[in-house]
């Protein structure tokens, strides 16, 4: 029977330590990979397995997941590969297109095995002493400024009648504005966790107030830097 690895990869590519070992045979038992990256995917087995000859395995990217890609997964399962599934960083199918491939994996009848890994939005949850018990991931906020306070304002509410956590993300070159458009919008007892760089030598984690936020005067450079964002309506 064929078996689906989700395979995960690490947030920081000059941190290998939080990957466990495991992933490593999961990886010499797979004949195909299909990567949200090809080239990145290749760079990540061959420090994670210095001795791996890649072109012996069979490659397809990802993209979308587009119909014809869904079609060469279904008849390497048919054919009864083993594959490996690998985001970009990260955990496979969470907040990732792999997940459409894992669907077809189970409409196929394959073995689905997750593997564990780094997850940006575990970590963030985790470290933000925020609500683990209820929880959502919003993905992207809208680009422009209106649309983008409305849904915080929205989000912000939601957590405060749900005693929920909020997280959300952004395009690293914008995270300085969505930072900005946080403390301008939202209450000033809400809390705001920003987890940035996580796993690597820089990693930064910080919850406080909005209020306090703003009172502690300079506030981290998210510039370009990977960042997730926590919210809890107070």
């Amino acid at each position: 029977m064929a078996v689906v690895y989700l395979i995960p990869a690490y947030l920081d590519e000059h941190s290998l330590a939080p990957l466990p070992p495991y992933i490593l045979d999961a990886v010499k038992a797979c004949q195909v990979f299909f990567v949200e990256n090809e080239r990145s995917a290749r760079r990540y087995l061959k420090a994670l397995w210095k001795e791996m000859v890649i072109d012996d395995y069979i490659w397809y990217p990802i993209h979308k997941a587009e119909e014809e890609v869904k079609t060469i997964f279904r008849q390497h399962l048919k054919e009864g590969r083993t594959i490996g599934l690998i985001s970009e960083a990260g955990c496979p199918g969470v907040a990732d297109p792999g997940q459409i491939l894992t669907e077809a994996a189970h409409q196929a009848g394959a073995i689905v095995r997750p593997l564990v890994g780094p997850s940006s939005i575990l970590l963030a949850l985790m470290a933000s002493g925020m609500n683990g018990q209820q929880f959502r991931f919003a993905g992207y906020l809208p680009v422009d400024i209106a649309g983008r306070a409305k849904a915080l304002r929205d989000l912000e509410a939601e957590s405060q009648r749900l005693h929920c956590t909020q997280l959300f993300i952004e395009t690293p070159y914008r995270n300085n504005q969505l930072l900005e458009t946080i403390l301008q919008t939202c209450r000033p007892t809400t809390q705001l966790c920003i987890a940035a760089n996580l796993t690597s030598p820089h990693e930064f984690i910080r919850t406080r107030s909005i209020a306090e936020w703003k009172e502690a005067g300079q506030l981290p450079d998210l510039h370009k830097q990977p960042a997730i964002f926590c919210l809890l309506g107070r």
